[in-house]
């Protein structure tokens, strides 16, 4: 037997009642239990300070160190990029683009969540491109998992921020 927490929020749909989110998780004790067993809990001080690692291997302009960031079964979903790049090669690959353009990322807004073996970073940062002095600012999530000693980017997402795109999509064509 296991026993469980548990909720659902229904949405009247079609005519019908249907579940439109279910969430459940273990009891507290049994979580209390197993956490001898799980890795300590990772500061969020930490958790940001793992952007400054992918930063400089940024710096490095070396698209190898870049992807060795990247955790074994890694997502990423670049910015400049409609490509999913599920692989190392596939990351080392779009690094060699971009890296021409020798980026470099501040963090200006940051929302950290983690547990037991992983951690997410979310907000907004901005990168100077070293070669053209273009900032470009944009939205971004890493979740980094932890693999042996080192925590790695199982996924890292980068999107334009709204503003920019609707901004450029309403200029007239020349």
């Amino acid at each position: 037997k296991v026993k469980a927490r548990y909720s659902f929020i229904y949405k009247f749909e079609d005519g019908e009642w249907k579940i439109a989110h279910h969430h459940s998780s273990m009891m507290p004790e049994a979580q209390l239990a197993a956490s001898a067993e799980l890795p300590l809990p990772i500061a969020d001080m930490e958790v940001r300070s793992l952007f400054s690692l992918w930063n400089n291997a940024l710096a490095t302009l070396d698209p190898d160190e870049v992807a060795k960031r990247y955790s074994k079964a890694p997502c990423l979903l670049p910015t400049v990029s409609d490509v999913p790049r599920t692989d190392y090669d596939s990351i080392k690959a779009y690094f060699v683009d971009f890296l021409k353009k020798k980026p470099q990322g501040v963090i200006l807004e940051s929302y950290v969540t983690s547990g037991p073996g992983w951690c997410m970073d979310d907000g907004i940062y901005e990168f100077t491109m070293g070669a053209t002095g273009d900032k470009v600012k944009a939205r971004y999530s890493f979740v980094y998992a932890k693999e042996g000693d080192e925590w790695k980017i199982a996924h890292h997402h980068s999107s334009q921020m709204p503003e920019e795109v609707v901004a450029k999509a309403s200029l007239p064509e020349s």
